[in-house]
């Protein structure tokens, strides 16, 4: 017998649960931040310069959730001025595995995704 989506969430408030942590980590920047950070810590402005193109504003509000709900973990060094370093927390490396899998099933279908909205765009150009 084949489960549905109830038997996995069968409260609202589990559903709600789950709908706010995947809003939090289905963002794109908790995903590289997680996954760039497996490499070991690093310092804030050395993560943004490997994200590229993220602002100062959105990394750091990003940090930030991620250091309140347990992945993250901010070390600040006592040095002039302070030196601040994120590492992944035990909790926050437990998410690697899914992330990465989630990262290579992206890239494995790219070709598939593209060429569906390609075809969907060109279907709703020519409906106007």
């Amino acid at each position: 017998m084949q489960q549905t989506f109830n038997d996995f969430y069968p409260y609202d408030a589990d559903r709600q649960k789950v709908a706010d942590f995947a809003g939090r980590y289905g963002d794109k920047w908790s995903l590289l931040v997680v996954i760039l950070l497996r490499d070991g810590p690093q310092r804030f402005n050395a993560i943004k310069r490997r994200l590229g193109s993220i602002s100062q504003q959105m990394l750091s509000g990003t940090l930030r959730n991620l250091e309140r709900d347990g992945m993250v973990i901010r070390t600040v060094f006592p040095t002039v001025p302070p030196a601040v370093e994120y590492s992944l927390s035990d909790l926050g490396h437990s998410l690697n595995e899914p992330f990465m899998t989630l990262g290579f099933w992206i890239l494995d279908h790219l070709p598939q995704i593209e060429d569906a909205r390609r075809r969907y765009d060109e279907r709703a150009v020519g409906q106007k």
